[in-house]
């Protein structure tokens, strides 16, 4: 069995997020009939991403591994999965990878993209959150300053079997203004379910001066469910990147999808 790491973009809109279920669309789910199709009804594979993504979230840059007997060329991988794949789903890069090397284990650190519109857009609904309410920049980045450094984030997250531990490292919480776009870049050890959308809707309720910054600390000190009442709609979330070791960390945001570009 050999072992290839694949980097992935998609456009999660008509998915139910990455991680396969029954009777649903996702992610996962495109790649595993792609697969059988790819490699053989017959042939055994894994296949699995360095995290999930809820419905509707986007990537730009998402990491998984695939475990195959094949002795298809890397390129002849790429081509004939993104011939199976859905039009919103496409495959970047097949590397060798090493055999015990893991997608979501051997992960050192994800960043996270969260575009927000201020005006009215055709063409962005499924891809932006567009906010109507002037928002006070200067007042997020206050708040967003507090959520730098280690902290207990039981208040930004759902229970979720899948983690242990609810102390996650934020390596930057940054606000980047454009004429007509808000984006919140994020980078951290690790996310937990819904986090990064509950900061975000955090951050737009002090913006909007209905949160003192306060909250951010108070938030932080203990469990209380009031961020889930400001959670951010999935449409403006884009995994970004997921560096490995030896990758160089890259803390500047590294592009604004083109439809995007709001005039």
């Amino acid at each position: 069995m050999a072992r290839f790491k694949l980097t992935i973009e998609y456009d999660g809109s008509r998915y139910a997020g990455w991680q396969i279920q029954r009777n649903e669309k996702t992610i996962q789910g495109a790649f595993f009939d792609a697969c059988k199709k790819v490699f053989g009804e017959k042939t055994k594979f894994d296949f699995y991403g360095s995290g999930r993504t809820d419905a509707g979230v986007h990537a730009l840059e998402q990491i998984a591994h695939l475990e195959v007997d094949t002795k298809l060329p890397l390129d002849r991988i790429r081509m004939s999965l993104n011939d199976n794949l859905p039009y919103d789903i496409n495959v970047l890069k097949v590397e060798n990878a090493h055999p015990k090397f893991h997608a979501r284990f051997d992960a050192k650190e994800r960043s996270y993209v969260y575009l927000i519109s201020k005006r009215r857009s055709a063409f962005g609904k499924s891809y932006i959150w567009w906010v109507k309410d002037r928002l006070n920049i200067q007042v997020m980045r206050s708040a967003a300053r507090l959520l730098e450094g280690k902290h207990d984030f039981q208040s930004f997250t759902e229970r979720d079997v899948e983690s242990d531990s609810t102390l996650v490292h934020l390596t930057k919480v940054d606000i980047i203004e454009t004429e007509n776009l808000i984006a919140i870049h994020i980078m951290g050890s690790h996310f937990l379910w819904k986090m990064v959308r509950r900061i975000v809707g955090v951050l737009v309720e002090i913006g909007r001066k209905k949160l003192p910054v306060t909250d951010i600390t108070y938030f932080l000190s203990g469990y209380t469910n009031e961020p889930a009442r400001y959670t951010a709609p999935s449409s403006g979330l884009y995994l970004e990147h997921v560096y490995y070791e030896g990758e160089k960390i890259n803390r500047e945001m590294t592009e604004i999808p083109g439809v995007l570009r709001l005039k």
